[in-house]
């Protein structure tokens, strides 16, 4: 029996449960790379018997899933699986299984708040200037929150996090979704506000929407064309909730600021104009990925592979 661990991008799976027990019963591999194309993923699969893969990392489209009929079990770290075609798994026979693990949101919703600073007081370039000796010298002066408006583009759970720290902050917090009331936002922490009035006021706008056929694009060119001048926006949600190209063309031209965790090709190839923005703040999409998560994830992977292994499956997946 052969198990591909995949997506271990930070080196994070060893160290995070103990996997002895697994390494009895079956040959473990663990993935440090991603692939890169279908190709590639099909011909280092081949092989195996189980995959344990990371949420939101490598695609198994079904016609990736069709070039693997060795494989009788996946499993996902997390509930939702935009990149997996689970129904195709499922008519093929494949035993899918997921997990729990970072279900409150709290290490996304952090990450958003460090992004939010680090862009607002210029955090890396201020970073970068003291290594290279310079001190001050190529910096400029940030802003100051406290009095501003954040803007959060949906108010579930990581969102009213956020509205959370930026009352702390003393920011006034206006939020919008498709389904939000005034009710619901008063609830949760901000001031309901229709999408074109958030947009045209909101210093910082946060997006916290899951990504559908309904929420993509939700923040199109002429929403970035009506951002105030220096207006940061905020992805630790997902690429497509945004348009790239207006989005990189406004960064482009000073017109807004950025802090992204979420790209639309992961990881972001190399040159990519955002690389040279220096009004932007990027990081590898790891608003889930904090050690008490991975923690979690890699325990309750171990313990489905190893109740699939003494054929009482468990957490198995809706195909839907």
């Amino acid at each position: 029996m052969r198990i591909a661990v995949l997506d271990d991008w930070q080196n994070a799976a060893r160290g995070s449960a103990d996997w002895t027990a697994l390494e009895l019963r079956a040959k473990l591999v663990f993935f440090q790379k991603p692939f890169a194309d279908e190709d590639e993923a099909a011909a280092a699969l081949a092989d195996f018997d189980i995959i344990m893969a990371m949420r939101e990392r490598t695609p198994f489209p079904a016609s990736l899933v069709a070039r693997l009929p060795r494989v009788k079990m996946f499993n996902l770290t997390g509930r939702r699986a935009r990149l997996i075609d689970m129904a195709a798994m499922t008519a093929r026979g494949v035993t899918v299984c997921t997990t729990g693990g970072g279900d409150d949101g709290g290490g996304t919703a952090e990450l958003a708040l460090a992004l939010m600073l680090a862009v607002a007081r210029g955090i890396p370039r201020a970073d970068a200037a003291v290594r290279a000796g310079g001190f001050q010298a190529g910096t400029s002066a940030g802003i100051e929150l406290a009095g501003k408006t954040l803007g959060l583009i949906g108010l579930g759970r990581i969102g009213q996090l956020m509205a959370r720290y930026a009352a702390a902050l003393d920011m006034r917090v206006l939020a919008w979704s498709q389904n939000l009331t005034k009710e619901r936002a008063e609830a949760g922490g901000a001031i309901y506000a229709p999408k074109a009035r958030l947009v045209a006021e909101a210093d910082v706008i946060s997006l916290h929407l899951v990504l559908s056929p309904r929420t993509a694009g939700v923040l199109g060119a002429a929403e970035i064309a009506a951002m105030k001048p220096g207006t940061i926006l905020i992805n630790t949600a997902r690429a497509g909730l945004v348009d790239q190209e207006a989005m990189l063309a406004a960064v482009q031209a000073g017109h807004i600021s950025a802090g992204l965790d979420v790209f639309d090709i992961e990881p972001i190839p190399p040159g990519h104009p955002l690389f040279a923005a220096p009004n932007t703040v990027l990081t590898p999409h790891i608003g889930y990925g904090t050690c008490e998560t991975f923690r979690d994830f890699y325990r309750q992977s171990i313990g489905n592979v190893a109740a699939f292994l003494d054929g009482a499956p468990i957490n198995l997946a809706s195909p839907g």
